[in-house]
């Protein structure tokens, strides 16, 4: 056993000791079983949530309704949920009512895949009932139980399914994989804001191409924002070679795949609830790509686009071309640190200046020659210096 869990061993003990049964579930008993990085533990008891809060001294309800107490130990923080059962589901999302049990095997059986119904003591023995070590030396996703009754509770566990091919490079199982055929159509039921956390975990994980495979043939893309109807264009998206791509890089790849207009990109990423700031950085990217796909990089671009940009957009430029020269990302950034002034604002000149210089009011005609110093100064035309601007200007007027 490794961190985090053994730092969390003392709290199951602490729970044992009071005559209560303890576990790691979920996740990061998954993920320590793919010998991979866990960030944090879930902890199932058989204890209800006033027992929990009785022994332990500081605890949060972040929510008790449903089992589940924070306890703050050791510089520590955590979620222990009670052993349950559940009721129907509502809005097929969330079950109408949980009853608290004391079983593990009936807790593990109301989970979404095998692979996550696997349940680890503090001595590193397991628990698992519906042979979950199995589906992951299978690289199997397979629900627990009926699919079409686990999809039927919770419609966006068909988003998690897909999601886990992309992060793990797990594949389907076959009754699991019809199922989020012939329930596809459930995710209309599901906040588009829980529906992107997955889609985008999915985009950026390793294996992507083979989620959105399962996404067409599923035709789960039909009720996802701004995709139905569009196969043919998220097809092409399979086209691109591609790893490494951030999260918004893999939106504008999508995006450019989708060949979407500018002024149709705000309100696709708007329907999916993205961020304003990461709409903007979105927009930009697209903006200087379709730039740099007919042409290369002059000093102004470098200047507008600003070293984030940069690197994305020649990212998506490579990709799309079909070029593995990572080299250029570095060169560029290099560029664009040797660049006299990165920002307007660390021009010598300010319309100020330009007002008292030429004694005019102020118009257009401040704007455009600004924009014509800014340039100046990246050209190594002229240096970044209130008389040599001043000069500069008298000389240009005059020819």
């Amino acid at each position: 056993m490794k961190e985090p869990f053994l730092s969390a061993v003392p709290v199951l003990k602490q729970l044992e000791d009071a005559g209560f049964e303890a576990y790691f579930v979920g996740g990061s008993v998954r993920d320590y079983l793919l010998n991979k990085k866990i960030s944090d533990v879930d902890i199932a008891t058989s204890a209800t949530p006033m027992e929990v809060k009785s022994i332990f001294s500081k605890t949060v309800d972040i929510g008790i309704e449903h089992g589940t107490v924070l306890v703050l130990t050791g510089g520590n923080s955590y979620e222990i949920t009670t052993f349950r059962s559940e009721g129907k589901y509502e809005d097929f999302r969330r079950p109408t009512e949980v009853s608290f049990i004391r079983s593990l095997t009936e807790d593990l059986r109301r989970r979404d895949f095998t692979i996550n119904a696997i349940a680890m003591d503090r001595t590193g023995k397991l628990a698992d009932p519906f042979d979950g070590q199995l589906a992951l030396k299978e690289r199997l996703i397979q629900s627990v139980g009926n699919a079409e009754e686990r999809f039927s509770e919770d419609a966006l566990r068909m988003m998690r399914a897909v999601r886990f091919v992309s992060q793990l490079s797990f594949h389907i199982e076959e009754n699991t994989q019809a199922a989020l055929k012939e329930l596809a159509p459930l995710l209309e039921n599901i906040a588009v804001e829980r529906k992107r956390a997955e889609f985008e975990k999915l985009i950026t994980g390793r294996d992507w191409k083979a989620a959105i495979k399962i996404i067409l043939e599923t035709k789960i893309y039909s009720y996802l924002p701004g995709l139905n109807n569009r196969k043919a264009q998220i097809e092409s998206l399979l086209s691109y070679d591609c790893e490494n791509l951030t999260k918004i890089e893999m939106w504008a790849l999508l995006i450019f795949s989708l060949k979407l207009s500018q002024q149709d990109i705000e309100s696709f990423l708007r329907d999916w609830r993205l961020p304003v700031k990461e709409i903007k950085l979105i927009q930009k990217i697209l903006s200087h790509l379709e730039i740099r796909l007919q042409r290369d990089w002059s000093v102004y671009d470098l200047y507008l686009a600003g070293n984030e940009v940069i690197a994305s957009v020649e990212k998506l430029f490579l990709v799309i071309k079909g070029v593995h020269e990572p080299e250029r990302i570095s060169g560029l950034m290099n560029r664009y640190d040797s660049l006299p002034i990165k920002d307007s604002r660390e021009a010598a000149v300010k319309g100020s200046d330009l007002i008292e210089w030429f004694n005019l009011s102020g118009g257009p005609w401040l704007k455009d020659t600004l924009m014509k110093i800014e340039q100046a100064i990246l050209e190594r035309k002229v240096l970044n210096d209130k008389q040599k601007i001043k000069e500069w200007l008298k000389e240009c007027s005059q020819n």
